[in-house]
């Protein structure tokens, strides 16, 4: 299935992307939050579109599209898990996955505009596979478990702010990754009975010029890996998000400019879906964000 959530910031209604139409999955449940996952509610809506109980969301096509989970409890990111964006950031492929973490009100929806922040001058993009969690992950005993707690995947685009990141930071990447918008997820979370996450196309563009261009297959850590590295570490609950890296051709590398306001991000993954983001001078967005949140 392919879950989404259309409507206004704050107010977005939980639907299922049919090829016959937009269905509003109310009937089911409010969102597609943690409890929706941890209590069976997509073998609930499963059946329910089997069934042809779910109506359809009239004007759908019409509304602003949300980012297809709301706010995860955790957002974590792997750095550096492709070869040649490794080399392209000056680096070393990593022995084992780095980790970082970004604060959950980065997340915003895919054709959302984003603001540079305050200061930044070296605004970058990237585009990457998310997993999303649906059961608990803990002290997972081998890899061969790990896609047992992964309910599905979504596009991303792992904003960042290389000053922040790497000059300002203090040794950890965070800074540079939490400005508010840096975190695009959707179109669609895509269930994983829908895709094959281990060679996936992911592409971006800037201003519809070709940035980067490569493949999930090409990663260094696949997905069963990462979630059950992480979960040595960490408990991965329900309704969580995990980025799981980006392959080279961004701003970073050198090769091209950094994002100013009036750019024009998007990013693609096959099957996932395509985002669009313009990028807005800072203090644009910031009254019709707060009024919200």
């Amino acid at each position: 299935m392919k879950l989404a959530r259309r409507g206004p910031l704050g107010a977005e209604i939980p639907v299922v992307e049919t090829a016959t139409g937009v269905l509003d999955a109310r009937e089911v449940t409010a969102d597609f939050d943690g409890a929706f996952f941890a209590t069976a509610g997509l073998e609930r809506l499963a059946r329910a579109v089997a069934e042809e109980a779910l109506p359809v969301l009239v004007d759908a096509e019409t509304m602003r599209i949300g980012a297809p989970v709301p706010r995860p409890g955790a957002l974590i990111c792997i750095g550096q898990n492709y070869a040649a964006h490794a080399r392209e950031s000056g680096a070393e492929p990593p022995s084992l996955p780095i980790i970082f973490l970004k604060v959950p009100n980065t997340v915003v929806g895919p054709n959302d505009a984003v603001e540079i922040p305050r200061n930044s001058t070296r605004t970058d993009w990237e585009v990457e596979l998310g997993i999303v969690i649906g059961k608990r992950a803990s002290y997972l005993d081998s890899p061969e478990q790990a896609l047992d707690h992964v309910v599905g995947f979504v596009a991303a685009n792992d904003l960042s702010e290389r000053e922040f990141q790497m000059d300002l930071s203090g040794g950890q990447w965070s800074k540079g990754k939490c400005s508010p918008g840096f975190s695009p997820l959707g179109p669609w979370l895509v269930t994983t009975d829908e895709v094959d996450h281990r060679s996936l196309g992911l592409r971006s563009w800037v201003n519809g010029e070709a940035r980067q261009d490569s493949s999930t297959a090409d990663q260094i850590f696949d997905v069963a890996t990462i979630v059950w590295h992480l979960s040595q570490f960490l408990a991965l609950d329900p309704g969580d998000v995990v980025l799981t890296g980006t392959p080279e051709g961004v701003a970073f590398s050198g090769r091209f400019p950094y994002l100013a306001a009036g750019d024009v991000v998007e990013v693609e993954i096959d099957g996932l879906g395509r985002q669009r983001q313009e990028m807005v001078p800072f203090g644009t967005l910031a009254a019709s964000i707060g009024a919200t949140r």
